[in-house]
């Protein structure tokens, strides 16, 4: 018996996760290999966004929303819990 063992290699480019009242909030932009880059929103458990762009441009429009969002979020109390 043959077992073959995958390393998945991916390139996190920006990840933000956030905290508040027991809830959490993660924010990633992912390279997605040969489909471009994957942005990806998820609240608690569920992904509630995940959107593959082979166009950089709109990837850079994608991050400016996020980044927005973010500081919106902060500003209501919630945590920055991502790895220094």
């Amino acid at each position: 018996m043959k077992i073959v063992t995958y390393i998945l290699e991916v390139l996190i480019m920006f990840a933000k996760e956030l905290v508040h009242d027991g809830h959490v909030r993660r924010f990633s932009v992912s390279d997605a290999g040969q489909e471009g880059w994957e942005v990806r929103v998820e609240e608690d458990a569920a992904v509630v966004r995940r959107l593959c762009y082979t166009d950089w441009h709109r990837v850079e429009r994608a991050l400016g929303s996020i980044t927005l969002e973010v500081q919106a979020l902060v500003s209501n109390g919630w945590q920055d819990r991502t790895a220094h």
